[in-house]
């Protein structure tokens, strides 16, 4: 893997200089907020996938947390699409990051500086070359999403993390993509880096935020194109028999894209490949990101000036 500068802290770094101490309070307590955030090869050149928007849920993230990270959203943007343009790469995944580093120990972190890097690698299909045709296998993981007041599931924390990995891991180890976390209750949560829907009879239902979910970007825009195309969308609560009687389902993250689910716990989904309200809403998607059809504005041109960008958003 090429090794590209690395945004710390307000300035660029080579790769290798981008260090923390074994005593940042991050390492052992948790105390980061992140994004991941897309840069698409469009057909209008190198565009970052709603960059703003990221940017902003890094932010919230941080406020919920207590932590004032020391930069605006428009710092942050900037911040983003220098590290691409150094990088150059028309093409890669971005991570921003912000966390409690080096101070005293102890499980108060508010005396401990905010840190913020933004790096950027290549990373292809997230759950397989094949999976946005063929569809991913995945089971109902042993895992739940946490309950409402006990961890903010709005914010994007690095600690809210461990939940996901255990259900990662849970899946791999049991010959399985990915697995399917329920809610404190019972019903369908979402995967471990993703949000799920359902379709049943020409809806589209997908998990209500008040079930502990992150409100995922590609979420938000997914429901978006599946509106301007005349679908009916259901936040509701969805038990776990209903995935084995979906007529389709499909995760969404920025890692995953729109990902069809062919099989849930060994139940075949449909057909047992991509159905097509997932292919149409596919095509929507990838519309916008690989050709840069884009009436939402949602593409920050990675070459562009701070502010033909700031119009464009």
């Amino acid at each position: 893997m090429t090794l590209h500068p690395i945004w710390f802290n307000g300035k660029l770094v080579p790769h290798e200089d981008a260090k923390v101490h074994v005593l940042t309070h991050a390492l052992h307590y948790g105390s980061s907020v992140f994004e991941g955030i897309r840069c698409y090869d469009t057909d209008a050149g190198p565009g970052v996938f709603r960059l703003r928007e990221h940017m902003r849920r890094m932010v919230e993230s941080a406020r919920i947390h207590r932590m004032d990270i020391p930069y605006s959203i428009d710092e942050l943007v900037e911040a983003a699409l220098e590290t691409v343009r150094e990088s150059g790469m028309r093409e890669c995944y971005i991570r921003p990051l912000s966390f409690r580093g080096e101070g005293p120990m102890g499980v108060n972190p508010m005396n401990n500086p905010v840190e913020t890097i933004i790096a950027v690698w290549e990373w292809g299909k997230y759950l397989g070359p094949e999976a946005l045709i063929e569809g991913v296998d995945v089971h109902v993981s042993s895992w739940n999403r946490m309950a409402p007041n006990t961890f903010p599931a709005l914010a994007k924390a690095g600690g809210n993390y461990l939940n996901a990995s255990l259900a990662k891991m849970d899946a791999v180890l049991n010959g399985y993509v990915e697995g399917i976390m329920l809610s404190y209750d019972g019903h369908v949560g979402e995967g471990s880096g993703e949000n799920l829907f359902l379709v049943r009879d020409g809806k589209i239902l997908t998990t209500p935020m008040a079930l502990s979910i992150l409100p995922g970007i590609t979420r938000d825009t997914v429901i978006t194109l599946a509106k301007e195309r005349g679908y009916e969308i259901v936040e509701t609560r969805i038990p776990r028999e209903a995935l084995y009687i979906a007529d389709e389902l499909f995760f969404t993250g920025t890692a995953a894209e729109v990902t069809p689910i062919r099989t849930v716990d060994k139940h075949r989904i449909g057909s047992g490949r991509r159905g097509p309200v997932t292919e149409e809403l596919q095509e929507a998607f990838f519309d916008v990101v690989k050709k840069g059809n884009d009436p939402h504005g949602w593409l920050s041109f990675v070459n562009r000036t701070f502010n033909e960008v700031a119009e464009i958003n």
